[in-house]
């Protein structure tokens, strides 16, 4: 996975692939903010290599979010911009009908532990 970049604002995530793959880790960020930022990364010449909305958490449940782009830059990614503007406006569509709760420490440990299993199996998938 040297020519990939995960995005995540997932504390386990960043821990478990620092070492291994290029991580931006955006720890103040929430769900939103990340589908912004990847956004903004396809606007640069990135390509989206993972679904913004895989899982089935909804975007208003959890607030961590992992994504993986190329690290090479290319010509617009318009399908990867597509699903990601899609994924934006579901995204805030989500949040305006409810937002995150304030969830536990134990809860969100949760959410991170299913983010980061969501990654780990992409990656395995990848790496084949």
């Amino acid at each position: 996975m040297d020519n990939s970049i995960i995005v995540t604002n997932n504390k386990l995530v960043f821990d478990k692939y620092k070492e291994s793959m290029e991580v931006d880790y955006l720890e103040d960020m929430n769900y939103l903010n990340i589908l912004c930022y990847v956004r903004d990364r396809i606007h640069q010449g990135h390509k989206l290599l993972t679904h913004p909305l895989s899982g089935s958490i909804k975007p208003n449940e959890t607030p961590y979010k992992s994504i993986i782009i190329s690290k090479n830059k290319q010509n617009l990614d318009e399908k990867g911009l597509i699903i990601i503007e899609e994924s934006i406006l579901t995204a805030r569509k989500f949040l305006e009908n409810k937002a995150t709760p304030n969830w536990t420490d134990r809860v969100l440990n949760d959410f991170m532990i299913i983010d980061l299993s969501l990654m780990e199996n992409v990656i395995d998938k990848l790496e084949r």
